[in-house]
């Protein structure tokens, strides 16, 4: 019997690259394995001229592929972890997410400068909420510019709208073999990295026994316990790509220790909390943490965020 996966993916280079990282690893392991690439253009890649906060809808990076999914079109699909909602479709399922690359945000900056030597009031592109409100907490001068598109993209319209730099993530630039242009690596005093951050994770069909059992190879215990209970602290909060909230799992042993962040949308109000669990039960350390951060006012943050429907509030 012929072993063979149709593996979606979404179109762009990064989403490719990770496809075929994916892919790589799993004939590592079953030599004889044939694989099916199928591409698909998800909404998220086709709205490019308004920032996803905006959008409002959850799913922008992965519905398309879910949807393959469940009509059996594709037998995996492999995602940017931190595009995937934390609630899935009933017959779904993540299972697998391989070892991450370095989950950090990092600063490109046109004349090399760091985030302290940036000069007052510099322009920097980025529509993430969770990036803007970390940066304006830390330097409320900074004129944060809305920037969407793939990496390459990116750079491009930082050097046409003259932009002092762009906040992108570490791991697309390591996996495109762009880190050349990284001008600082960001430290997670000032920027905690989205929920799922540097992690590719494959979804597959709960029912599916087959697929399951052949993806197993592909999972990294200790990324796939962070990714969990960073994905946990996120659903308790009901947080998505339209509020500021950040995470970062790390194991270290069979010790986890998870921080979390919850801010308003201008960075004036901002909250982190740590919380230590174990890498067998990631989910209840991330429910801990948010019940932390619930009790220190987080809700009252985050229900003023919904109410202003994004943009910068002063």
């Amino acid at each position: 019997m012929e072993l063979k996966l149709v593996v979606g993916s979404r179109e762009s280079e990064l989403a490719r690259w990770q496809a075929q990282w994916v892919i790589a690893t799993l004939k590592r392991a079953y030599p004889e394995l044939k694989c099916e690439l199928v591409t698909l253009k998800t909404k998220g890649d086709k709205i490019l001229d308004v920032a996803l906060a905006r959008i409002g809808d959850k799913g922008l990076f992965t519905k398309e592929l879910e949807l393959a999914l469940e009509e059996g079109r594709i037998d995996i699909a492999v995602h940017s972890m931190k595009d995937v909602p934390t609630v899935l479709p009933p017959s779904l399922t993540i299972a697998a997410i391989g070892r991450r690359e370095d989950p950090r945000d990092v600063l490109v900056s046109r004349r090399g400068h760091t985030l302290s030597s940036l000069p007052a009031k510099a322009r920097l592109g980025t529509s993430s909420l969770r990036r803007k409100a970390q940066l304006w907490h830390w330097r409320p001068d900074l004129e944060l510019v809305d920037l969407r598109g793939n990496v390459p993209t990116r750079l491009a319209k930082m050097e046409k709208e003259g932009l002092d730099g762009v906040i992108l993530a570490a791991a697309g630039l390591k996996r495109l073999r762009m880190s050349h242009w990284v001008s600082e690596e960001l430290p997670y005093d000032i920027c905690l990295p989205a929920v799922g951050q540097g992690a590719i994770g494959v979804e597959a069909r709960k029912d599916d026994g087959r697929v399951l059992e052949i993806i197993k190879p592909l999972n990294h215990l200790p990324s796939f316990a962070c990714v969990q209970a960073e994905r946990a602290f996120l659903r308790e909060l009901e947080g998505g790509c339209q509020v500021p909230i950040a995470a970062l799992g790390r194991a270290e042993g069979n010790c986890l220790i998870l921080e979390g962040m919850v801010a308003s949308l201008d960075g004036q109000e901002l909250l982190r909390d740590l919380e230590t669990g174990s890498v067998s039960q990631p989910e209840e350390a991330g429910k801990r943490l948010a019940a932390k951060l619930l009790k220190r006012g987080a809700g009252a943050i985050l229900e003023g965020v919904r109410k202003s429907h994004g943009g910068r509030q002063r």
